[in-house]
């Protein structure tokens, strides 16, 4: 029984080693029409513990980060885009091709718990399609970009749009989140969405509702920045978070678009005969003193003689004291030396401690008669009386 179960055990663990590495996702999508595939975790949690499940029962909810490149290469091709918010969020790959092909998308898958890696390989065949000739792009200004790629938000947007266009000919072309085109980072804060641009397409023509877009009226109250009202009959969305603004849709008839101009036809790369190679001659020399007379010389003129007039100005124009104490009064005159004498007088008795100090700073003095009373002999008085200790007599003397 022991080597009955290790045989099971061998075969069930090759079993799943060759299942995981024949893993391989073929999707065929036409030209124009958007791709859309949801990475699952539970898909992924399968690979990293498969026996888990089978012996001892345990279901893991691990964190997983998803890595999608095209094989061969460090990228995902130009119309490729991926998104997962949260390593608890399930990734989407999405996007649009524009040119048939093959792409062969490697995607890897790492368990933030275990640190295990698995990988999955997709092999997205694109075929050519004719584009749907009516289009019309909208923004959706509730929403995000991962949860607007669920194919059940997209049947809800999608019906919405159909009883706007009045047709069930409508197709998704493109979704696109609004930072991709240059949108601004929204506050982390309640109400605030990233917002995203749906593009849909159909073979029917715009309906009188879209139509109103392109009126003089409604593009004239978009420019002035004033809230659009929904025109009249024309609000169909079921669920607020889906409702589209008015001022940034745009309509795109692409039978109305002219050719795209052909691109130039590659020649040989060989020079045709037509003689020996002349080459250019020479250009002419050049005098270059007027450019350096005018670079150089006139501005070192005009610096010295910009010198010579600030020194006229500065010393030539000064007054001297002599001849301005004959222009000053007389008393005008004797009353500045007198305010000059006194406070050298001041400066004099204030650096020689030896004067007697003035009379108005003397105490008791007198304004009046000049008299003032004898200072008190207050030499042998102590600042700060001493008090007796009650505890001096008990402290050691020397």
């Amino acid at each position: 029984m022991a080597g009955c179960g290790s045989w099971i055990f061998f075969l069930t663990v090759c079993a799943v080693t060759l299942f995981g590495a024949s893993a391989e996702l073929k999707f065929t999508i036409p030209v124009g029409k958007l791709f859309t595939y949801e990475l699952m975790r539970e898909t992924f949690q399968n690979d990293f513990e498969p026996l888990s499940r089978l012996y001892a029962g345990r279901l893991y909810d691990d964190p997983m980060v998803f890595k999608c490149n095209r094989q061969s290469f460090p990228d995902l091709p130009e119309w490729l885009r991926f998104t997962q918010r949260h390593p608890y969020d399930n990734g989407f790959l999405y996007g649009t091709p524009t040119s048939p092909g093959k792409s062969i998308i490697e995607v890897y898958a790492v368990n933030k718990r275990s640190y295990e890696t698995a990988r999955h390989i997709i092999v997205i065949s694109i075929i050519a399609e004719k584009m749907l000739p009516y289009q019309a792009e909208f923004f959706i200004k509730l929403r995000e970009i991962e949860k607007v790629l669920p194919s059940s938000v997209q049947v809800e947007i999608k019906q919405d749009l159909q009883n706007l266009w009045k047709t069930e000919n409508l197709e998704i072309v493109n979704i696109t989140n609004a930072l991709d085109r240059g949108g601004r980072v929204p506050l982390p804060l309640a109400g605030h969405y990233e917002g995203v641009f749906v593009k849909v397409g159909s073979e029917d023509y715009f309906s009188n509702c879209l139509l109103r877009v392109l009126t003089p009226e409604h593009q004239k109250q978009c420019r002035a920045g004033a809230k659009v009202k929904v025109p009249g009959g024309c609000n169909f969305c079921s669920i607020p978070s889906n409702c589209i603004t008015w001022c940034k849709t745009e309509l795109f008839d692409l039978t109305k678009q002219e050719p795209a101009t052909p691109a130039p036809t590659m020649g040989s790369g060989i020079l045709e005969t037509g003689g020996d190679f002349d080459p250019p001659e020479s250009p002419p020399s050049r005098d270059f003193l007027p450019d350096y007379i005018v670079t150089v010389i006139v501005p070192l003129i005009l610096a010295i003689i910009l010198c010579l007039l600030l020194a006229y100005v500065m010393f030539g124009r000064r007054e001297g004291v002599v001849k301005r104490n004959a222009k000053t009064n007389q008393i005008q005159l004797y009353h500045h030396h007198t305010i000059h004498e006194n406070t050298d007088e001041l400066r004099n008795m204030a650096g020689s401690r030896g004067v007697s100090p003035p009379l108005s700073t003397l105490p008791m003095f007198n304004s009046r008669t000049g008299e003032r009373a004898p200072s008190l002999q207050s030499d042998n008085i102590p600042l700060i009386m001493a008090q007796h200790d009650p505890y001096s007599d008990t402290l050691p003397r020397k």
